[in-house]
């Protein structure tokens, strides 16, 4: 178990102020780092993951992938130094490879820059009110939290297209050890770094057409409840939903999709599977069935507490 999973995405960013407004309401905490040039902001979820935001013309950013706003950076978190000695040996021939003070960094095959570094995470100890089901009560005398926002817990996943699915993939599964928990056939495959984690820390996606770039970036919230809590402080921000809330059953995860101006969209999400190494992969054709069981176009209005929609169905 080298690779952790991610603990800090750095962006590249048009309007940075606008962008910590929208972390902010996210849920994430601002981080005082004197480390950081003047010019830039940086936000915490609970356990210490990191999102860092950067004017897009920084010189000291890595080259973008893609054009306007958007990721620049990933940090992977690895456990242990021994780990990180395997992993230059396994990328030193990689675009990009330098070895740093406290890690090294490569470029994968679809532009992003990685940084590998020991972890920084914090334990995390919350209280999750428990669920009742048909047979198995668990809460009692006790009714189920509401949420006036989130408090995202740490990074999930990202989510990226992806014009050479094969190379890059090779890449995460030869370089660097990841393992497939599942796959939509000749269309995307779902990545862990662990063989015990939860369902994925990264989705490659490909669309026949589609430019290389960022699709989504995820975080990790306690609750069912926690998501519409958070969906719905968005909402009363004036961001607008891209999808949710909703459920995937290819992860069984619960979630709400939010645009974001860093670019991409931002995901709020609990109840993903958990895998081990027992788990066999599943190919599945892609589709509206497989992707979400159900979901809310357009999100929730926040005032209304309806569906949020443009027009008056017909």
């Amino acid at each position: 178990m080298d690779i952790l999973g991610i603990e800090e995405f750095e962006y590249g960013v048009a309007d940075v102020d606008q962008c910590a407004r929208f972390l902010a309401e996210f849920g994430l905490r601002p981080l005082v780092d004197d480390n950081l040039p003047t010019d830039a902001r940086a936000f915490e979820t609970l356990s210490g993951d990191r999102v860092t935001l950067h004017p897009m013309d920084d010189a000291r950013l890595p080259p973008a992938f893609e054009s306007g706003s958007t990721l620049r950076r990933v940090t992977w978190a690895v456990a242990s130094r021994a780990a990180l000695e395997r992993l230059a040996g396994a990328v030193s021939n990689e675009p990009g490879f330098v070895l740093e003070k406290d890690g090294l960094s490569c470029r994968d095959p679809n532009g992003m820059t990685l940084r590998f570094r020991l972890s920084r995470r914090r334990e995390v100890k919350l209280e999750v009110a428990p669920i009742n089901q048909w047979g198995d009560a668990r809460r009692i005398d006790q009714p189920s939290p509401v949420y006036e926002r989130a408090a995202p817990i740490g990074i999930g996943h990202a989510v990226f297209f992806v014009e050479k699915l094969g190379d890059v993939e090779a890449f995460y599964r030869e370089k660097l050890g990841f393992h497939v928990s599942d796959r939509y056939v000749n269309k995307g495959v779902f990545l862990r770094a662990s063989a015990r984690a939860g369902h994925h820390n990264l989705f490659l996606l490909h669309v026949p057409g589609k430019p290389r770039g960022l699709n989504h970036v995820a975080f990790t919230v306690r609750d069912i409840h926690e998501v519409f809590g958070g969906g719905l402080a968005m909402s009363r921000g004036g961001w607008p939903t891209f999808l949710g809330p909703g459920r995937h059953p290819i992860s069984s995860a619960y979630f709400w999709y939010v645009r974001s101006p860093l670019g991409g969209a931002f995901e709020f999400y609990t109840n993903e599977d958990q895998l081990t190494e027992a788990w066999r992969p599943r190919e599945l054709e892609h589709s509206v069935e497989s992707f979400t069981e159900w979901a809310v176009e357009g999100g929730i209005d926040a005032t209304t507490r309806r569906q949020r929609r443009d027009e008056v169905p017909a």
